[in-house]
């Protein structure tokens, strides 16, 4: 059996504020949610991905305060770099903009940063060889 990754689980030290910017930057949405120990859990997913790759959000974490050197962080590919663009000047406005739109040479692409609440890093890229606007093989 080939294995399949399907979740990334995140202890996050607010999760309403967590949710609020995946939902609203990564257009994730909400496909379960549940209470455990009277802590709610919420797993959130791409649009029409709820049964594929999930990320689930867990209350309670210590935060992850990335160091400047760090690059460690969750891709998400859009359709064009105009949308990139449109990404950073929101979350410029909002204060999470980490890494302001820069091309690099291929397979990194055209791509911006933000900070989620919890301090991870979340990469927008367009051109990269995975997602829209990978070049045709």
């Amino acid at each position: 059996m080939t294995p399949n990754l399907t979740h990334l689980a995140l202890h996050v030290r607010d999760l309403e504020a967590c949710v609020a910017f995946y939902r609203d930057f990564c257009a994730m949405e909400i496909v379960h949610e549940r209470g455990d120990q009277g802590q709610r859990i919420v797993w959130l997913a791409e649009p029409g991905r709820g049964k594929e790759f999930i990320f689930v959000l867990l209350p309670g974490g210590p935060g992850r305060d990335q160091g400047a050197g760090d690059f460690s962080h969750f891709g998400f590919a859009l359709d064009g770099k105009a949308a990139v663009d449109a990404v950073a000047a929101r979350a410029e406005a909002a204060g999470c903009l980490a890494w302001a739109p820069r091309q690099e040479p291929y397979p990194v692409g055209y791509y911006c940063g933000l900070r989620d609440p919890d301090g991870n890093f979340v990469e927008f890229s367009y051109g990269q060889p995975l997602g829209p606007g990978a070049p045709e093989a």
